[in-house]
């Protein structure tokens, strides 16, 4: 399936890519179709449902060419939020948008198909729960959730990353960050959000935070592309 006009009109960051990217990005959209199996939960699954999961999780992986996710093999898409306890989209306390697997749940990773859609509307600002769970995935590939994603980082910048981090967290919970408060609950939740921010507002999370921008772009191994003002979206109808 040709996904390039639900990739215009849906994913800024594909948008802003050069030609050869958004090729690039296509065929790793296909690839992890093509290994990953997405089951709605109480609700349908369509081509741009997706098309948003694989966006997340091509996203951050873009600046490793040959990577693929050894340690997922199905992504459940909910009709709404749940809760951490049963998974219910019933009842009270479900403020969940997405979780990585454990135990039973291994190699599995939960979705709000409402929030996976939110996290790629232009006004939403910084947050994407899509790219926050694969990035929980990506720290997950060295055995520990914990902030410091070593499969990815090179070992000069570990403590760097380590200590930037700390400070950052410090900052978020006297109140004198723009980063999501939630990225104050632990290292592994920082870099999650911070990620978000990275992915999806680069060009102010550069000017807000150029050091945490610099240390990410090394986590990630790339520069994620800016908007472009006059990148206007198409209509998916054309």
């Amino acid at each position: 399936m040709d996904y390039s006009n639900l990739l215009l009109a849906h994913v800024s960051y594909y948008r802003n890519l050069d030609p050869a990217g958004k090729i690039r990005f296509q065929n790793k959209i296909k690839e992890f179709l093509g290994y990953i199996r997405i089951t709605g939960v109480n609700t349908t699954v369509d081509d741009l449902d997706r098309l948003l999961v694989a966006s997340s999780a091509v996203i951050p992986i873009f600046g490793f060419p040959e990577w693929r996710y050894y340690n997922l093999r199905d992504v459940l898409l909910y009709a709404d939020t749940f809760n951490a306890d049963d998974y219910s989209t019933a009842g009270n306390n479900r403020d969940i948008l997405g979780m990585v697997g454990e135990g039973a749940m291994q190699m599995e990773m939960i979705l709000s198909k409402p929030a996976l859609h939110a996290g790629f509307d232009e006004t939403s600002g910084k947050e994407s729960a899509g790219i926050h769970e694969f990035v929980h995935l990506l720290d997950k590939e060295d055995g520990a959730v914990d902030g410091l994603p070593e499969a990815l980082l090179q070992k000069q910048y570990s403590l760097p990353w380590l200590q930037l981090m700390a400070q950052q967290i410090a900052t978020i919970k006297a109140g004198k960050s723009d980063i999501n408060v939630y990225g104050a609950k632990n290292s592994a939740e920082f870099l999650a959000v911070a990620a978000e921010y990275f992915f999806n507002q680069p060009g102010l999370f550069k000017t807000k935070h150029p050091e945490l921008y610099d240390l990410l772009t090394k986590v990630f191994h790339q520069r994620p592309p800016e908007r472009r003002v006059d990148a206007a979206a198409p209509s998916a109808k054309q």
